[in-house]
């Protein structure tokens, strides 16, 4: 990391809370949703590249005034059927960690705990299909002027405004660039060194063994080891009403294309011609060698036909915002920072690997009756059907979930801080 970069990290303002936003928007009268305007490109080389718009969903059923928009990009790797699995059931599953009836700003506030649940609900359920193959995930939701993305892989976002500052919305998950993501996965148990050739030589880059994986989180995978997370690292920023552009794209393109050039080769174009574009140069200045996807997305202030052109002066801030006890990404000193003060506001960022961190503490359902609801997979279970909960200590899980979290964390199956029955203990001993 540059010393720029850290510097920036130390200044670094404070998050804003999101009520305190949402009241400022209505304060000021900023209540119009802006129009959602997208296009999407794409060449294949393997064929292992998915992608999900879906810009009609709705919080509650039937009320357009509860609409929202997802934008996700899968790129495979060892074939197409965790990228398949995850484009079908992703969305339901983060949807399923949300409870019903709360509303705009509850929801806002449970989403990112929601992605980080989905992500690993659906790498679950994949792999008890007993398939090998993976997938990375970026994941885009867009409410009114509030954008949340989910990331695992080195698929990536960026954010376009009208300043002309580019920001980096994910983080890369390579084990080449990304040192903690690499003492992560040693400390777990994987070993990271590169591939050895006859002769004792080392070629390529540094892979997590066993499997071979570059990359330190997915989904799927199941022939590599658990410390291959699908944890996703997760951002989520409130645009001001000038509106602004994504850019989500798979490795194929920022291969070829650092943020900054995919941004300004589109500035100025329809979302469709934009994308179109962001291929085309990304095949110009590399070749067709994998898969290439990219979706645009324009987030336009209300009554405005086009996103607005480009400034005259563009600003080129290369420096990095990523805050506290945040992961950081050091890949290719990829331009991080938030736009101008005015123009975007962190709302949240976390990437912690650790599950207990991510979905907090979860309280009985219906704690007369002892049900408790698992905080990943959503079903509702007494302890004496193998349920694990332990209120000082993280989420309540249950004992397949528990399974799943130990073996991320390098650990063995634990015995529960609290069994109400030897039940729980033999059902614990006859899984193992």
């Amino acid at each position: 990391m540059s010393k720029t970069e850290t510097l920036s990290m130390k200044t670094n303002p404070p998050l804003t809370p999101l009520g305190t936003l949402i009241g400022r928007e209505l304060r000021n009268g900023n209540v119009e949703k802006p129009s959602v305007s997208y296009g999407q490109a794409a060449l294949a080389k393997k064929g292992e590249d998915y992608f999900l718009i879906n810009p009609d969903c709705q919080r509650i059923s039937g009320d357009p005034s509860t609409s929202f928009s997802v934008f996700a990009i899968f790129d495979g790797h060892n074939g197409i059927s965790a990228a398949i699995f995850a484009k079908e059931n992703l969305l339901n599953n983060i949807l399923s960690a949300i409870p019903q009836g709360c509303d705009r700003e509850e929801w806002l506030q449970t989403l990112p705990r929601a992605l980080v649940a989905g992500f690993v609900k659906t790498d679950i359920e994949f792999q008890q299909k007993g398939e090998t193959s993976g997938t990375t995930v970026t994941f885009v939701v867009i409410d009114g002027w509030t954008i949340t993305v989910a990331s695992v892989g080195d698929s990536r976002c960026i954010l376009d405004t009208q300043s002309g500052v580019v920001s980096l919305l994910t983080v890369d998950h390579r084990l080449e660039e990304n040192v903690e993501e690499r003492e992560r996965v040693t400390a777990s148990g994987g070993e990271v060194g590169r591939l050895n050739i006859f002769g004792g030589n080392e070629v390529g880059p540094l892979r997590c063994w066993p499997g071979g994986l570059c990359l330190s989180r997915s989904i799927g995978d199941t022939d590599v080891g658990e410390f291959i997370v699908p944890i996703p690292h997760v951002k989520q920023v409130k645009l001001s009403n000038t509106g602004g552009r994504l850019i989500i794209a798979s490795d194929g393109i920022w291969d070829a294309l650092s943020s900054d050039m995919a941004a300004q080769c589109c500035r100025g174009l329809h979302a469709e011609l934009a994308a179109k574009l962001v291929v085309k140069e990304a095949l110009r200045s590399r070749g067709l060698k994998d898969d290439t996807t990219c979706v645009v997305v324009d987030i336009i202030p209300y009554g405005y036909p086009v996103i607005p052109s480009a400034p005259k002066k563009k600003q080129n801030l290369l420096t990095s915002l990523i805050p506290g006890k945040r992961f950081h990404n050091s890949a290719k000193n990829e331009p991080n920072k938030l736009s101008a003060v005015g123009t975007v506001e962190e709302i949240f960022e976390e990437g912690s690997a650790m599950l207990a961190e991510r979905l907090g503490k979860d309280l009985a359902v219906n704690s007369n009756l002892g049900i408790f609801r698992c905080a990943v997979c959503q079903a509702d279970e007494a302890p004496n059907e193998g349920t694990i909960f332990s209120a000082s200590s993280g989420p309540m899980l249950c004992l397949k979930c528990r399974r799943k979290k130990d073996a991320m964390e390098g650990k063995r199956a634990s015995v529960p801080h609290h069994i109400d029955d030897i039940t729980t203990l033999i059902n614990m001993v006859n899984s193992n």
